[in-house]
């Protein structure tokens, strides 16, 4: 299509200047969050910067939507000096294998899969990954190898055992692998049940297990403690991925870092990880860490060979993607540094500490909305669903939830790095008001 710069202004509504908005941050300005809403409707730039606005009443996806330091920018203005998203650099291949394509971020995407290994506790000497499209695709890397492995070792294909309260993404990786889903139970706290797991292991005995565990599930922040589900897998030809798409971005800062880490003493809790970048960290596009063994990838590679050698990249990619972003792992290199484990550390402490604040007055408040905190790990909390109007405000995310009463309406709120006390007087204030049937 055929743009002219008359076509080009009335579409982007602030000219030019956009044209410099992937080397520096935009100066955005709070509006009204009337104003704000609106502008989804609006096409093009224009509503799209009215709507930045009020991305900081964002508050019911896990999404940071902190404007990232100019560090980071000065850091995207020197990858592109090098040529790096101004033309084409792709990370096809295995990143701890020497590359046909020279185009590449593989040593970026090496140190970053390094340094968040330490980070989990993975061995210094064990470790491998790479920087995936999401966390979506960190989970169908360790379901995929996780089948290929216990596919292998016994001869029967095993069967997924994951909760109601898994992201969606585990039941379509599961359909799109061929592989029988088993729903475990959860506990009051939407947690597993390692009772219910070991039921279904009884029933299933000829199988082999791979389960997906969560720490921080979708709509409740619950956590399917790894520990416990370990001791019902004793003797059992077992996999076990873990899912910590939001939790694993913040909880290696914290105390309770203990949740995420690879191994208790000598003993391996998990086999393969899956965090997002674009959650916790802010990362500004999708994107995901894969963090495995190594000596488990070789094992899975050995198998993975057998599928398919390509000859034309000279070693066999150990990914189930092909082509892969090289932009990705090479931006989020910045979040590897010293300043930004400071920033991180600091922001974790923060939405706990606001997430137990919110609780405690939502309880005070509106006590009738049951506010919930299924941990205290937790920067979740749950609730009887508000007016449509504060759903909409604060782009609250929805479920109808099984109660003893039946299915009822519920949001929640996701407690990020750009939640500031202000936004969350203003929350509580807007629900004491919906309560009232005064309005927001």
């Amino acid at each position: 299509m055929h743009i002219t710069r008359r076509r080009f202004l009335a579409f982007s509504g602030i000219g030019m200047a956009t044209a410099f908005a992937g080397c520096r941050p935009l100066e955005i300005r709070e509006v009204s969050p009337d104003s704000a809403l609106d502008a989804i409707n609006q096409p093009g730039l224009t509503g799209k910067a009215l709507l930045a606005g009020n991305k900081h009443r964002f508050l019911g996806y896990p999404i940071n939507m902190t404007t990232l330091p100019d560090e980071f920018f000065s850091w995207r203005r020197q990858l592109h000096a090098a040529g790096i998203n101004q033309f084409a650099f792709n990370n096809v291949g295995n990143p701890f294998k020497e590359s046909s394509l020279p185009f590449n971020t593989h040593d970026f995407e090496r140190e970053v899969i390094r340094h968040f290994a330490g980070l989990y506790g993975f061995p210094d000497h064990d470790y491998w990954g790479f920087l995936s499209n999401s966390g979506t695709d960190s989970n169908m890397h360790g379901m995929y190898m996780g089948r290929t492995l216990l596919t292998t070792r016994t001869g029967v294909r095993p069967k997924v055992y994951f909760t109601g309260e898994a992201h969606y993404s585990i039941q379509i990786l599961g359909d799109l692998l061929g592989m029988e889903m088993v729903q475990v139970a959860t506990l009051a706290d939407g947690g597993m049940d390692k009772v219910s797991l070991a039921d279904h292991l009884a029933d299933n005995r000829d199988h082999p297990v791979l389960v997906v565990a969560t720490v921080g599930t979708t709509f409740k922040g619950a956590i399917d403690h790894v520990d416990a589900i370990q001791s019902v897998l004793q003797g059992v030809d077992s996999y076990v991925h873990l899912d910590a798409a939001l939790f694993g971005g913040y909880l290696p800062y914290t105390p309770f870092v203990s949740e995420v880490l690879h191994q208790n003493g000598n003993r391996r809790r998990y086999d393969s990880l899956a965090v997002s970048c674009h959650k916790f960290f802010g990362f500004p596009s999708p994107a995901g860490l894969f963090i495995t063994r190594d000596s488990l990838y070789q094992e899975f590679n050995e198998q993975f060979s057998r599928i398919h050698k390509p000859e034309y990249i000279h070693h066999v990619p150990g990914t189930i993607t092909c082509s892969r972003d090289a932009v990705k792992p090479a931006e989020f290199y910045f979040f590897t540094t010293g300043s930004a484990s400071t920033r991180q550390a600091a922001d974790a402490g923060s939405i706990l500490q606001l997430t137990a604040r919110l609780h405690q007055e939502m309880q005070s408040r509106v006590s009738m909305l049951q506010a919930t905190r299924a941990n205290h790990l937790s920067n979740t909390l749950y609730f009887r669903k508000p007016s449509p109007a504060i759903i909409k405000k604060y782009s609250l995310a929805t479920m109808n939830l099984a109660t003893v009463a039946g299915k009822e309406g519920y949001a929640h709120v996701v407690i990020m790095p750009h939640v500031t006390d202000r936004v969350i007087d203003e929350f509580l204030t807007d629900l004491e008001a919906d309560r009232r049937g005064t309005g927001v």
